[in-house]
């Protein structure tokens, strides 16, 4: 018989790290938001999580990093909003952001849950914090989440 092993979408007992960016808080706020709901909504106590508020995306990877390698946390969540401006200076941040949370994976068994927004316009980052097309820190909790328990199970 094939072992299957599937992940549930439920808080349980343990404790979930968050990383918000600072750099537009209009937006992170909102993603943060929606994170602590989803989580809350699947059982987690407020004692269950961690907001931590770093000055912008590419210091989400340090403390991110720190938290994941503390082995207080079943996962963690980094919220940013990365919005292109008029210099190429998105494309290094994205990159370095995107290595950086990928490498957190690599090296710890908390997993790292990329809750980042990389967009082109004010608009797409609006309607992907809560507007028209859901909330991306709630689906970064729902990951989490799922990632937790997957992780747990193996």
């Amino acid at each position: 018989m094939i072992k299957e092993i599937k992940g549930q979408i439920t808080a349980g007992k343990a404790g979930y790290a968050i990383v918000v960016s600072r750099f537009n808080e209009f937006i992170t706020s909102k993603l943060l938001a929606g994170a602590i709901d989803s989580l809350t909504r699947h059982g987690a106590g407020d004692e269950q999580i961690s907001v931590v508020w770093v000055p912008g995306a590419c210091e989400i990877i340090p403390a991110a990093k720190k938290l994941a390698q503390s082995g207080k946390y079943a996962a963690v969540l980094c919220l940013g909003a990365v919005i292109r401006g008029q210099t190429g200076h998105y494309d290094y941040v994205c990159q370095q952001v995107v290595r950086g949370i990928g490498q957190i994976n690599y090296e710890s068994k908390t997993p790292a849950i990329f809750g980042v927004l990389t967009c082109e316009t004010l608009e797409q980052a609006l309607d992907r914090a809560g507007a028209k097309m859901g909330n991306a820190g709630a689906e970064a909790a729902l990951t989490a989440m799922e990632m937790a328990n997957v992780m747990e199970q193996i």
